[in-house]
């Protein structure tokens, strides 16, 4: 669905880009790990896009929610290193940013669907 387009390519891209702002641990900012928050932010807007497309059928969410599992897993392969570390407040910024890139990512696909 998303992660086999160009767009999730470059989206990895982007996030291997600014791989330098997750070498430094920081103060954390509410005790959350960099892959807590990723998973948490994750979900939330996965939830906004099945809220805003009822009319997905019991299948297509499923293939979302695995869509999911992959995104993570490739999060966690790339930020292997800092995943565990607590979330500072610039890490927070970036993940709060790419996690709304990703959710544009599913209603880009979803509005192709859904046509």
């Amino acid at each position: 669905m998303v992660t086999d387009k160009e767009g999730y390519a470059q989206l990895i891209q982007y996030l291997t880009e600014h791989l330098g702002l997750f070498e430094n641990a920081g103060s954390g900012v509410d005790g959350s790990t960099v892959m807590e928050l990723f998973e948490d932010l994750l979900a939330a807007q996965i939830i906004v896009v099945c809220g805003q497309n009822p009319e997905l059928s019991f299948s297509q969410r499923n293939t979302i929610i695995r869509e999911v599992d992959a995104i993570m897993y490739d999060l966690e392969e790339i930020l292997a290193g800092c995943g565990r570390q607590q979330v500072n407040r610039e890490q927070s910024y970036f993940i709060t940013e790419f996690t709304g890139l990703v959710k544009n990512l599913f209603d880009h696909e979803i509005a192709q669907l859904v046509r």
